[in-house]
């Protein structure tokens, strides 16, 4: 068969793919096959219905979610960054858990990062051919620097993107830490990782469209990775998200909240203590229950590594 394409555009697959079909996240899902002649609401069940096998996948990846955890932990007290890898969905998502990062636990925008095949262009736009060129992989990844202090997440539910693979080749040779998310059982063509996560979530409800259970649960998997490692470094008082950074209102007034919650003060108060804390909760959360300056409440909390519980007991106020 000719590989070159006919009126229509198409042509034939450029790489052997005679091994896809065999993927479990293209076989074909029993329990959907009659869904062209589903009502709204029935189709609405059984989606729910598969959903609900998401969670129990990724508990059962809970020991290798920890591991990543820490290692993305211990590269975070060490400077280095976390970079996300992936295409279409996957990318996507790992961009969108970067971008995340810095409100919720406010860190630097470096820290954490997303990069998808085919470029910020691929985020609103689909560039489904962008995954399939490995040495891509690599020269995006070359460009971004990284090194021993960093970590690479690569994230491929069908665990065969060439995109993915070369960067995560190229992160391996540059020393960097790795780790691999994919949807499928291990199988001979992988890619080497330090750590790999596999929530087995089966057949989707349309067959290959690993937006959906596939995607929920790289969502999970990534939301537990860098909630872990950031509450490891302090970014969290009790369960309070005490790092956000206030850019607008709602974060402004959840600031605030956070500050009676913990300290008993009313709005108004709350309000005078953050700013004169030039806005940062934790020195704010450390000045009001210690009576200390804001110097010595930063300095009492660097001390302390960052860690607001940490602080408080040193002064007796834990």
């Amino acid at each position: 068969m000719s590989d070159r394409p006919d009126d229509s555009g198409f042509r034939p697959p450029g790489r052997d793919m005679s091994r896809m079909g065999s993927l479990l996240t293209e076989k074909r899902n029993p329990r959907s096959r009659e869904i062209d002649t589903m009502s709204a609401l029935e189709l609405v069940d059984l989606i729910n219905s598969e959903d609900r096998t998401i969670a129990e996948a990724v508990a059962r990846e809970r020991e290798r979610i920890a591991a990543a955890a820490e290692i993305v932990h211990e590269r975070f007290r060490r400077g280095g960054r976390l970079v996300y890898v992936g295409a279409g969905t996957s990318g996507r998502l790992g961009v969108l858990d970067a971008a995340e990062c810095p409100p919720t636990f406010g860190t630097d925008p470096e820290m954490v990062q997303g990069m998808i095949a085919g470029g910020h262009g691929a985020l609103v736009r689909a560039k489904e051919g962008a995954e399939d060129l490995r040495e891509d992989g690599a020269r995006d990844l070359r460009e971004r620097n990284v090194g021993p202090d960093d970590v690479v997440v690569g994230i491929a539910t069908s665990g065969v993107t060439p995109y993915v693979f070369g960067a995560l080749e190229e992160a391996r040779s540059a020393g960097a830490a790795t780790v691999f998310l994919c949807c499928v059982p291990d199988r001979e063509d992988t890619v080497a990782a330090d750590v790999t996560i596999r929530p087995l979530v089966g057949p989707e409800v349309v067959t290959g469209s690993t937006r959906m259970k596939a995607g929920t649960a790289t969502k999970l998997v990534l939301n537990s990775i860098t909630t872990s490692a950031c509450v490891l470094l302090g970014k969290t008082y009790e369960n309070l998200m005490v790092d956000l950074t206030a850019t607008c209102d709602k974060l402004r007034d959840r600031a605030c909240r956070i500050l009676m919650e913990t300290t008993g003060i009313d709005y108004e108060g709350a309000a005078e203590v953050i700013a004169a804390a030039g806005g940062s909760v934790k020195t704010a959360i450390v000045m009001q229950k210690t009576g200390l300056s804001a110097d010595e409440s930063k300095a009492l909390l660097e001390g302390a590594g960052g860690f607001v519980r940490r602080a408080l007991e040193r002064k007796g106020n834990g």
